[in-house]
C-alpha cells in the first residue's frame, strides 16, 4: 500500500425477498458501492434449491463477479456479500468472506465487519477442544459459537443471541440461510449497519450509498446491540444483546472510512467532513490565496474551510482515477515514488500561491511529505496543512488497521516537529472537541487519539494483535 492511511476492515451486504430475484446480481452492485471498504477480496453466497453456492476471490468486486457469470446467476430469495480488507488473518483466499458452514442443524454464511477482541481466547479454547479451524480470522469463530449454539437450542435467533453476547469487540455482521437473513450490530455500534426496502425485499449493509446504488428506499439504521431477522414470508423480528449503548460509533467512519454520501446513525459523512473543515478554520485563522483539498479525502473538509474562511477552493492536484486504494508496487524503491503516480499538481493553480492543504489525517508522515514537495517543485509559495482528525497516538483493536504506535509519528513528535518534518509552513490537527462536536449526541470511539476504548482489551488479544501487525510489515 503506498499510501500510510488507515484501512477499514470490510463492507457487508444481505438481501431477502418472499419471491425469488437477481440477488446475486443486485448483491454485486451493492458490494461495488462498497469497495472502498475493502479491496483484497469480495465473496457473494445465496442458496439454489436450497443448497448453499458461494463464489469468492482475491480482488475487487469487478474482477471475481464476471458480466457472464452475473448475467446468467440464478434468481434466489436470499444472498448475502462481502468486501475484505484484512486486520485479522492474512490475506488469501482462506480467509476471504463469507464464510459458509454446512452442518445437519443448518448452512449459514457469515460476513462480518469488525474485530472480535476475545477472539484468541476463544480460538485456544476451541483448538484444545478437538476444533480444526481453516481460517485465521475471527469471523470462522462467529460462525462455529453460532452452529455449537444451534445445536443446543434448536433456534437459530437464540443461538446468535447467546452466542454474541459471548463475543467481545466489534462486529456488524449479516448472516443468511436458506429462509432467513439476520443481520447483528455489537452492543457499542463500532461499525455502521443499515437497513432498506427494494420493493418487497429487504435489505442490509454497512452504509447507505449501498442502498442508493440499488435505488432501494433507506429504513433505518440497525441500534447498537440490535439483532434484526427477516424471513421469506415477510416477517421481521427485533431481539437485543446484553449490555446494549451507542457508546463506540468509530470516529474514522466521518473522517476518512464512509463515503461522503452516505448518512451513519442519522449523520451526513459530507456534512459532518464540512464541518471538520470550518472547525480547523475556527481553530487557528490562516490567511491564504487558495483552499486545497487532497483528492478524495480531504475535499470535503477543504469545502468547509473554504467556506468559513471567505478563501476560493481550488484544485491542486490531478488524481489519476485508474489507481485505486489498493495499488501497488513490487518494491520499495517505486512504492516511494507511487504518490507522483496517482496525483500530479495543477502548476498553474499553486505558483507563487500561498496554499491551504487539507487532508483528513496523518499516519507515518511519509505521504504528507511527498505531497507538499510536490507543491513545492510546482511553485508553491507557502503550504500550510491542516488535518481533518486529531494526532494518531494509539492502535485500534475494533477493525480499523492503524498501525503499531511505534510507527505513529505523533509519538515521536510534536506538532511543531512533525509540522518541519512535512516540510509545511504551519500546521493544525483537528481537535477532539472539534471532532465530537460534529454529533454532540453521539459518543465515539476515539480510542485512537486518546488511548481509553469503550471496551477493554485482553493483554492476550494485545500480543497477537502487535505480531499481526509486525508480520505484515510496511503499510505506508
Amino acid at each position: 500500500m503506498f499510501t500510510d492511511k488507515p484501512k477499514e476492515e470490510c463492507g457487508v451486504f444481505g438481501i431477502i425477498s418472499p419471491r425469488a430475484i437477481p440477488a446475486v446480481p443486485l448483491s454485486a452492485s451493492a458490494l461495488m458501492a462498497l469497495q472502498h471498504r475493502g479491496e483484497e477480496s469480495a465473496g457473494i453466497a445465496t442458496f439454489v434449491d436450497g443448497n448453499l453456492k458461494c463464489k469468492k476471490g482475491m480482488g475487487l468486486v469487478s474482477e471475481v463477479f464476471s458480466s457472464d457469470y452475473l448475467e446468467y446467476a440464478p434468481n434466489t430469495k436470499v444472498a448475502v456479500g462481502h468486501v475484505r480488507y484484512s486486520t485479522t488473518g492474512s490475506c488469501n483466499i482462506e480467509n476471504a468472506q463469507p464464510i459458509e458452514t454446512v452442518h445437519s442443524k443448518i448452512s449459514l454464511a457469515l460476513a462480518h465487519n469488525g474485530n472480535l477482541t476475545n477472539s484468541a481466547i476463544i480460538r485456544r479454547e476451541l483448538v484444545q477442544s478437538g476444533m480444526v479451524l481453516h481460517t485465521t480470522n475471527d469471523t470462522e469463530i462467529l460462525n462455529i459459537m453460532i452452529v455449537r449454539n444451534m445445536i443446543q437450542t434448536g433456534e437459530l435467533e437464540r443461538a446468535i443471541v447467546n452466542a454474541m453476547n459471548f463475543i467481545e469487540g466489534a462486529f456488524s455482521i449479516v448472516i443468511a440461510t436458506k429462509d432467513k437473513l439476520i443481520a447483528v450490530r455489537d452492543p457499542n455500534g463500532f461499525k455502521p449497519l443499515c437497513m432498506g426496502k427494494l420493493g418487497d425485499a429487504v435489505m442490509f449493509a454497512s452504509e447507505t450509498c449501498a442502498l442508493d446504488a440499488l435505488g432501494a428506499e433507506f429504513v433505518r439504521d440497525v441500534k447498537p446491540g440490535e439483532i434484526v431477522s427477516c424471513d421469506t414470508k415477510g416477517n421481521i423480528n427485533t431481539f437485543m444483546l446484553n449490555n446494549a449503548a451507542r457508546s463506540g460509533l468509530c470516529a474514522f467512519e466521518f473522517i476518512y472510512f464512509a463515503r461522503p454520501d452516505s448518512v451513519i446513525d442519522g449523520i451526513s459523512v459530507y456534512k459532518a467532513r464540512e464541518q471538520m473543515g470550518k472547525a480547523l478554520y475556527m481553530q487557528k485563522p490562516t490567511d491564504a490565496d487558495y483552499v486545497c483539498g487532497v483528492p478524495d479525502s480531504g475535499l470535503a473538509a477543504a469545502q468547509g474551510y473554504s467556506q468559513a474562511s471567505g478563501i476560493p477552493m481550488v484544485p491542486a492536484f490531478v488524481k489519476n482515477k485508474y489507481v485505486g486504494r489498493s495499488f501497488i508496487l513490487p518494491d520499495q524503491v517505486k512504492r516511494e515514488n507511487a504518490v507522483n503516480v496517482k496525483l500530479n499538481p495543477i502548476r498553474s493553480t499553486v505558483k507563487d500561491k500561498r496554499i491551504i492543504l487539507i487532508d483528513d489525517s496523518i499516519v507515518r508522515s511519509t505521504t504528507s511529505t511527498r505531497i507538499i514537495k510536490m507543491l513545492r517543485r510546482a511553485g508553491a509559495k507557502e503550504v500550510h496543512m491542516r488535518i481533518s482528525s486529531p494526532p494518531f497516538r494509539y492502535e485500534c483493536y475494533f477493525g480499523t488497521d492503524i498501525d503499531n504506535r511505534d510507527n505513529l509519528v505523533a509519538n515521536h513528535y510534536d506538532i511543531d516537529g512533525i509540522c518541519k518534518l512535512i516540510g509545511a509552513d504551519s500546521l493544525e490537527y483537528l481537535s477532539l472537541e472539534n471532532l465530537k462536536a460534529i454529533s454532540p449526541t453521539t459518543t465515539f470511539c476515539l480510542g485512537c487519539f486518546t488511548g481509553d476504548y469503550p471496551l477493554p482489551v485482553t493483554p492476550m488479544f494485545k500480543n497477537l494483535f502487535d505480531e499481526s501487525n509486525n508480520d505484515r510489515g510496511e503499510n505506508g
